[in-house]
């Protein structure tokens, strides 16, 4: 990459990072009456009226506040806002009876109508606790906070584990009841479609989760059940052209709809689709997982990993105008990969420039990547970041101009994928010299590390020259 553009990359994304994006969020969403975060805000980062509070939400905003402090340690309001939190997420957000998050309260922290969920409880919600906790504790060292990451990991792990078939169930009850279609269970929630599957997400975020808790507590229990993670994901729920199929009866039967009527098939499209954005971001989720998880010439993993993004830049890419789409379909197995919703979500793209640059360092003699990461950086910066109110659009305004009026901050929108995405870039592209003058030496560690991260890979690709 060129010297002054990679230079001006790195101011640019400091720049979106701390300025547009991270103190726009913080401390505008501390609740300081109730506790917790609030949820949503309009376009112009003023609080709407309705404020309930989802966990997965809650525990986000805990983990990127914890990384927001660590980049940027001179700013004490992320170190604030990452510690007010806990207080929220243990107290009112777990059941204190049964264990366990609950999906969703009210701003006060009963229960709330909002979205349906009422006392329910989802895997997917409390694998998110899991991360925020595991990062707040990596921030103050506070063995009361691992002691509560090491709580819900056995609660997880008791209750939503499938011995029989292995992987997690997602569904349950508040009196820890797993449930399914037949159960007779009343399902009002927005993911009522999904009841009785297992699911790719849910099993990608939970390898997130138990990534970022093994950096922390190097249990082998816990080690056992992340690289059982990692290898559910790779070798059963990847298709082998290299997507994510999304969801799965118990014994891992992959849910399909393709030959259903036409109707059928489209009313299903929520759950059977290809997710270009879930693809890259669990290429990259699954080589941070081997890497932590200490595996030695894991060769498996990076060629799966791979074929992933080059099955998502093949089939998924804007050719004309960058970006990528967000869902394609194969309507024949051995057919063409046809796009189904041509949009660009802010989170799939901001995905997007964490893998393209992580893998043009891995992979450097193949010069799409980094070409692709300078064209998609463009898009961003022209469609999806708000140069005037600051954050990010839900979608690319060049396919969805009414965004410009939409939230910034909502139950799923905060800012977890940007800040991850611009930490991890700017991590990636700058030399000591821009570490001590623009981030006066606080990001040197993280540097360091993702270097040995990058040059494990790297040697790692070395034994695959033949496998693509």
């Amino acid at each position: 990459m060129n010297e002054n553009i990679r230079t001006q990359i790195i101011n640019e994304m400091n720049f979106y990072l701390n300025d547009k994006l991270l103190q726009k969020f913080y401390p505008l969403v501390i609740d300081k009456e109730f506790g917790g975060y609030f949820t949503n805000a309009a376009y112009n980062w003023e609080l709407c009226a309705e404020q309930e509070k989802m966990i997965v939400t809650q525990a986000r905003h805990i983990w990127t506040s914890n990384k927001a402090a660590g980049f940027y340690p001179s700013n004490t309001d992320f170190k604030i806002a990452a510690e007010h939190g806990l207080d929220f997420l243990m107290h009112k957000m777990w059941d204190s009876q049964y264990g366990g998050f609950y999906q969703i309260r009210g701003r006060e922290g009963g229960e709330t109508e909002a979205l349906g969920w009422l006392d329910q409880k989802r895997m997917y919600g409390n694998a998110f606790a899991v991360y925020g906790l595991a990062a707040l504790y990596n921030l103050t060292k506070d063995e009361k906070i691992l002691g509560y990451a090491k709580k819900v990991f056995n609660w997880i792990e008791k209750y939503f584990y499938d011995p029989h078939y292995k992987g997690y169930f997602q569904f349950m009850t508040r009196d820890l009841k797993i449930f399914n279609k037949s159960d007779g269970i009343d399902v009002k929630a927005v993911d009522a479609i999904e009841v009785g599957y297992k699911d790719q997400n849910s099993s990608i975020h939970l390898l997130e989760a138990y990534t970022e808790l093994y950096k922390v507590w190097k249990d082998e229990l816990l080690k056992e059940k992340l690289i059982g993670l990692l290898e559910l994901i790779r070798d059963v729920q990847t298709h082998p052209k290299g997507y994510l199929q999304m969801f799965f009866e118990r014994d891992w039967t992959p849910v399909s709809f393709r030959n259903a009527p036409k109707e059928i098939r489209e009313q299903y499209y929520q759950i059977d689709h290809i997710s270009f954005g879930h693809d890259y971001e669990t290429a990259f989720l699954m080589l941070e997982a081997s890497f932590t998880a200490g595996l030695k010439n894991d060769t498996k993993t990076l060629i799966t990993a791979k074929i992933m993004l080059d099955h998502a830049i093949e089939n998924g890419w804007d050719k004309n105008s960058a970006g990528f789409f967000d869902e394609g379909y194969y309507f024949e197995e051995n057919g063409k990969c046809e796009i189904i919703k041509d949009t660009k979500t802010w989170w799939a793209q901001a995905e997007g420039l964490n893998t393209l640059l992580l893998f043009s360092n891995i992979f450097p003699e193949e010069k799409r990547y980094e070409e692709m990461f300078l064209k998609l950086w463009e898009y961003v910066k022209e469609y999806l970041i708000d140069k005037e109110n600051g954050g990010w659009y839900w979608g690319s305004l060049e396919k969805e101009p009414e965004m410009k009026y939409y939230t910034k901050s909502n139950i799923w929108q905060c800012a977890y994928h940007n800040s991850r995405a611009l930490m991890n870039c700017i991590v990636m592209l700058a030399n000591d010299k821009e570490i001590d003058s623009i981030f006066n030496g606080s990001i040197k560690f993280l540097k360091e590390e993702n270097e040995h991260f990058i040059n494990h890979w790297k040697e790692t690709a070395k034994e695959t020259v033949n496998s693509f």
